[in-house]
């Protein structure tokens, strides 16, 4: 069975995922309505309402009917500079973000977290991806779908020579640890958007790369 969303929420809309989301989510005839709050203004659309801002501080203020949210929040320790600024953004943040979702009428979620996402990982970023997977459960969305992409390969605005070397190799990886296309995992999101199955939902990389096709 198959929904047809009309009123989407979308976080990160200016991140590598969430720019190809934002593009696919405005071309498709069905939402009549993407809000997405971002700290740099987007291009205008007849269908999008874009306040600008910290996301922290736009929370509160957002408002209207939301039928879906998407959340492609993430970053680096690298990028945030700490262990504690880094669980800031993909557990504090992504945490909030999807309650004031939930309080829109927002009955699916959907979030990038990672492979490898266990609140028991010895490993930080691991750890953390789990936890928040954990307490996004707790918060008992009718819906709620977990995507757990390996290395995503895509252009970035910053170079990551690291990844850079690592993705052809990525690409050879058998199941769920090989590396995906941003633009699939974007096309996946919304075909995973429109399956209305109750409860959670983990969908490994290997299955993304499918419905990403």
């Amino acid at each position: 069975m198959y929904l047809t969303p009309q009123h989407i929420l979308l976080a990160g809309a200016t991140g590598l995922t969430g720019e190809h989301l934002l593009d696919r989510l405005l071309s498709e005839p069905t939402v009549s309505r993407l809000l997405a709050p971002t700290r740099r203004p987007l291009a205008s659309h007849p269908h999008l309402e874009n306040p600008v801002g910290e996301l922290a501080s736009l929370l509160p203020n957002l408002s209207g009917r939301v039928d879906i949210a998407f959340c492609c929040l993430g970053t680096t320790i690298k990028q945030a500079g700490s262990q504690e600024a880094f669980r800031a953004v993909d557990f504090d943040l992504v945490v909030a973000f999807a309650a004031r979702a939930r309080a829109l009428g927002a009955r699916h979620l959907l979030v990038i977290s990672a492979i490898g996402a266990d609140p028991k990982s010895s490993v930080f970023y691991n750890r953390i991806k789990g936890e928040m997977e954990q307490a996004l459960k707790d918060q008992d969305w009718p819906q709620l779908t977990i995507a757990r992409p390996s290395l995503l390969v895509g252009s970035r605005p910053e170079t990551r020579w690291a990844e850079q070397i690592a993705a052809p190799f990525a690409k050879l990886l058998p199941g769920k640890y090989g590396a995906i296309e941003v633009c699939s995992l974007a096309r996946a999101l919304w075909r995973l958007a429109l399956e209305e199955q109750d409860g959670v939902r983990i969908v490994e990389s290997d299955e993304l790369r499918k419905l990403g096709k």
